[in-house]
């Protein structure tokens, strides 16, 4: 074997013999390549022991990644002050030189380049460090939707939040046969060199370089976990082009469960939402159950669309999660269990405080700034907050009291029923609305959907950030052909999951929001009667709106609210030339990113334009609810 002698030397006859057991070439090049090129002190390799998970945890905390809490179980790591949000600019795909014209549209860099320059920034990176090999899978283990992972990395920080994040995975490993040896995503990872506070130093040579032809991320010099956790939305975009290829789907959504007491029934939703839009809150919704918050894998399994959570934990932005809005979240990240806190305040008490925490925070502490005190200025003089905006919580997914245990351990996943997509409009999109069909929710929810600015944020009010499936970050070929394959997906399946759209941000006349937080319960269990026949709707251009008895029935049902006839019909208006106006950006959006985006979809769009513009004219560009015939 190659690299035995080498690895033999960095490592204990332990974890050599771990390596050796896997019977597995592909896995002993990459671990032996890496252990050659990044030249770390030596290596250890883990396995899905309690011991080894502890072990990851100590180290992190003896090499002062991590630090203690008050709270045995709590640890915070703290990202260097300019490495705290995925770098969109470092990050690139290396792309063969045949494929450069359809990938140019994505934030490509020619193979052979890309492979040269990131090889020579980590070159002997892991020099005076132990690293770690470890072993997880993408998806619940020994299943249909298994994709096995390997991750090498120098940071035990980012060893200890894959832990907690995603199913241990080197039994997997151990049971894979020959014609599956070659087939698993491989991570290489290094913070780089330190500084006296841990941090990544040569942030000029961050790098993020994900080879979707070979099923492999190089990540180097950074920490922040969404660039250093190979296995979140690198592993992703590896997955969305694998899935292109081979007929199944990889989407940024939640699973949910609908629960409806009276029938005694579950009724499974998967939704995708841009960012502030109401993934998190809608997946969260009081009274229903939760399977996975972030990233689903879709598969055709005897006819039936079945899905599953890729991961087995949360890696959550815990701004503004507090006690009265997300209470089940705020409960477990105060109780004693193991919680890793990123780029937070902790206080001289040991506690951990952040943005919209809803508590009253101490005037001095520790956070990614450093040694931080109320008023203190970085060296733009700008005064750094309490913590960051972008602060985050790393959690297992079955703290949670409202998780679905059958869903979220269920080998063959849970058959969907429903799919959710949700932008941010003030002015366009209604509460909720179904698709007629499976396409026509493709091209007309998902593909629509749009976020919209607000002055507090980016300064610029009003402006529609289009964002089909709210994918558009991680989509990793090109998106005409990536939304073909959504439409197709379900040929031949025996029952099609509806698709409904749905936006919380329609403001009055005076520009407030109409409904409450948690109107969200209401439109969600009218998509849940839809879908087992229980109630009627009115037809518009786009598709089927609830009847206003059916919502005076639920809003009294589940919120114990009136809703007048007055916001019925405001908010459930179809406004016609706003919908041209949606459909026409989405055209220039899909143009723009893809003009090789087949002409079926632009035709498509063209005869949705039309039948709008014809119903305008023969209604008015405002049509009340139940005018609409057609």
């Amino acid at each position: 074997m190659k690299y035995e002698k080498l690895l033999k030397s960095k490592m204990s006859a332990e974890s050599f013999e771990r390596l050796a057991a896997l019977k597995n070439p592909k896995v002993m090049e990459f671990v032996g390549f890496f252990a050659e090129h990044c030249d770390p002190d030596s290596i250890y390799v883990c396995t899905d022991s309690e011991e080894d998970m502890k072990y990851v945890r100590q180290q992190a905390l003896a090499l002062g990644e991590e630090w203690p809490m008050r709270y045995p179980n709590h640890t915070v790591h703290w990202d260097s002050y300019y490495d705290q949000g995925r770098d969109k600019n470092a990050t690139k795909y290396l792309v063969y030189k045949e494929n450069l014209e359809r990938m140019k549209a994505l934030n490509s860099i020619e193979y052979e380049t890309g492979i040269k320059e990131i090889l020579d920034i980590s070159a002997g990176i892991m020099r005076g460090k132990q690293a770690v090999v470890l072993f997880f899978a993408e998806g619940p283990t020994e299943s249909p939707f298994t994709i096995p992972c390997v991750q090498f990395t120098d940071s035990w920080y980012v060893a200890h939040s894959e832990y907690i994040l995603y199913r241990s995975a080197y039994n997997h490993f151990l049971k894979m046969k020959d014609s599956e040896k070659d087939d698993f995503f491989r991570f290489i990872h290094s913070a780089g060199r330190l500084d006296e506070n841990n941090n990544s130093v040569d942030l000029d040579k961050r790098r993020v370089y994900i080879d979707t032809q070979n099923n492999i991320v190089y990540s180097m010099n950074n920490q922040y976990a969404g660039n250093s956790v190979g296995l979140k939305k690198h592993s992703m975009r590896l997955a969305i082009n694998k899935s292109g290829q081979e007929g199944w789907l990889c989407e940024h959504m939640f699973i949910m469960a609908a629960v409806n007491e009276e029938k005694n029934r579950k009724t499974y939703f998967c939704g995708a939402y841009p960012s502030a839009c109401g993934k998190t809150s809608t997946a969260m919704i009081p009274g229903e159950l939760i399977v996975g918050d972030d990233i689903a894998y879709f598969r055709n399994i005897n006819g039936e669309f079945r899905a599953v959570n890729v991961e087995n934990g949360m890696f959550g932005i815990i701004k503004d999660v507090n006690a009265k809005d997300d209470p089940v979240i705020f409960k477990n990240l105060m109780k004693d269990q193991e919680v890793i806190f990123s780029n937070v305040l902790v206080g001289p008490d040991g506690m951990p405080y952040w943005l919209g925490m809803g508590v009253e925070a101490p005037d001095e502490g520790r956070n990614h700034f450093g040694k931080w005190h109320r008023g203190v200025k970085d060296s733009d003089g700008n005064v750094v907050d309490i913590a960051h905006p972008n602060a985050r919580y790393t959690m297992r997914l079955d703290y949670l009291d409202n998780i679905d245990k059958e869903g979220f351990e269920s080998k063959t996943g849970v058959k969907v029923e429903g799919i959710l997509y949700g932008g941010r409009d003030s002015d366009t999109t209604v509460p909720i609305e179904e698709s007629p069909n499976w396409k026509d929710g493709i091209l007309l929810k998902a593909c629509t959907l749009e976020s919209e600015t607000t002055s507090a944020t980016l300064g610029a009010e009003g402006v529609r950030v289009s964002n089909p499936m709210a994918n558009i970050d991680f989509v990793s070929y090109p998106l005409g052909q990536y939304t073909i394959n959504n439409i197709r997906f379900v040929d031949g399946m025996r029952e099609v999951p509806k698709i409904f759209s749905t936006n919380y941000f329609m403001r009055g006349r005076d520009g407030k929001f109409i409904t409450s937080k948690l109107a969200k319960k209401v439109w969600l269990h009218w998509a849940e009667g839809r879908i087992h026949g229980e109630f009627d709707a009115y037809e518009t251009p786009t598709g089927r709106i609830p009847k206003y008895e059916d919502l005076v029935m639920l809003f009294k049902k589940y919120l114990n609210e009136d809703f007048s006839k007055e916001t019925y019909d405001y908010l459930f208006t179809f406004r016609c030339s706003k919908w041209i106006a949606k459909l026409e950006r989405t055209k220039a959006f899909y143009a723009k990113t893809d003009p090789n985006t087949p002409k079926e979809i632009f035709d498509y769009w063209d005869a949705a334009i039309a039948k709008i513009a014809a119903a305008k004219e023969k209604y008015g560009d405002e049509i009340l609810p139940g005018a609409y015939h057609g």
